[in-house]
């Protein structure tokens, strides 16, 4: 299992000069190779539908891949002496980015998604780079030791759990300064809860009007942190807009208000890890809506979804987000997180499964058929959970623990 711990450096000025080269060098040098990459492309590539049947064949050449282009890596240092100052595996991280980026590209992730095409970073936009292969004490009190850069202070807010090993390093620039990012790997893979209680099983539906629902008509709130900082947000704005284009006083307002920006998304971050701890520590299993997020802005809907969240301060990315942590989160304490299908959640009665339309507007299920009267979002918790409890996953975990009854078909499973 693999986690992430992210440590504040404190680096000298002299560091921070070295690290800022270093990210120039290799902005410049990503650009490079991705352009290698395209030359290749474009020289190579030629529909057959738009071939003419007598055309000029150019000298093909060979696919500049991971390997080729990891070769040219000694002749850079001899052409430009000062790449030498770069630790090598620093260098060869950015040729695996390049590989990597340009993959997605023409074939795509593992699922087979392909994202669009690579473009040029601007320095502005190239702000990290990594060491593959980190010692394991090269964290020591509060300093870690980078090959290369040395020595740099961080603040240490909490120690590396034991057996954890180090992976890799990554230095990281910020709004707000420098970061080093820890790559842990634990070999020790945590065991499910097998005495799950049945009891201890809910459903969350994630809103609009409420973050979250859950099955017991539970409600989180929504912090409104956007809300509360816009107004110094607006202040900040006006004064990047009255600045000179190219000027330092522009700069400098663009760094403050980059600033104001990542306080609050580190207050929503926060808020959503404070969320799953809660919801982690009452319960065994949690089911949630499977829900293609970034299909959700191109439904019929769309257009209310979107002026709900801007009007209620909800992101819908932050569900995504939200969503991600409580799975990583259970993950790591052995409990479930089980997502089921979302069609017809809110539209099904929880009480005897009889469609009920309604519209975005209408936030109370009524059910002409058995009378049941409840919040509509409590209402697709409660059909959430009813369905996970039908899950093969849950189903067979529970079964494993001989507990009675659940080998029963449950109420609503579609």
């Amino acid at each position: 299992m693999r986690i992430a711990y992210q440590y504040k450096l404190r680096p000298s000025r002299q560091q921070m000069a070295e690290i800022d080269r270093w990210l120039s060098m290799l902005c410049a040098q990503y650009n490079y190779l991705l352009a290698d990459r395209f030359n290749w492309y474009e020289q190579n590539r030629s529909p057959v539908n738009a071939c003419p049947l007598v055309c000029h064949l150019p000298e093909l050449r060979v696919n500049p891949d991971y390997y080729s282009q990891k070769k040219t890596l000694p002749q850079l240092k001899k052409d430009r002496p000062w790449y030498k100052n770069i630790h090598s595996q620093v260098l060869q991280d950015v040729v695996k980015r390049v590989k990597l980026t340009f993959k997605r590209f023409l074939k795509g992730d593992s699922n087979g998604k392909r994202s669009g095409r690579p473009r040029f970073k601007p320095l502005s936009r190239y702000r990290t780079f990594t060491y593959p292969q980190a010692k394991q004490d090269c964290l020591k009190g509060n300093k870690i030791n980078l090959p290369k850069l040395g020595k740099i202070k961080l603040i240490v807010h909490r120690p590396i759990p034991e057996g954890f090993k180090i992976k890799t390093v990554s230095i990281s620039k910020k709004a707000d300064g420098f970061y080093a990012i820890l790559s842990l790997e634990d070999n020790t893979i945590p065991a499910i809860k097998t005495d799950i209680n049945p009891q201890s099983i809910t459903g969350i539906d994630v809103g609009l009007k409420d973050f979250l629902t859950t099955s017991n008509n539970e409600k989180v709130s929504i912090p409104k942190h956007y809300r509360k900082a816009q107004k110094k947000l607006r202040l900040i704005q006006k004064k990047v807009s009255r600045r000179k284009k190219g000027g330092n006083r522009r700069l400098k307002a663009i760094k403050l208000l980059a600033k104001q920006h990542k306080k609050v998304a580190d207050k929503r971050k926060d808020f959503h890890f404070k969320t799953a701890n809660q919801l982690l520590s009452k319960y065994d299993v949690i089911a949630h809506e499977d829900l293609n997020i970034k299909g959700l802005a191109r439904t019929k809907l769309a257009l209310s979804v979107l002026v709900c969240a801007a009007w209620c301060d909800s992101s819908i990315a932050g569900w995504s987000s939200f969503l991600s942590i409580l799975t990583n989160k259970a993950e790591k304490a052995g409990l479930l997180v089980v997502p089921v299908s979302a069609h017809n959640t809110t539209q099904e009665c929880s009480s005897c499964g009889e469609k009920v339309p309604k519209k975005l507007h209408i936030r109370w299920h009524n059910c002409p058929n058995c009378g049941c009267s409840l919040d509509r979002d409590h209402n697709a918790a409660i059909n959430i959970k009813n369905r996970a409890v039908g899950h093969p996953v849950l189903k067979a975990q529970l079964m494993s623990d001989g507990l009675p009854g659940v080998a029963e078909k449950p109420t609503l499973t579609r």
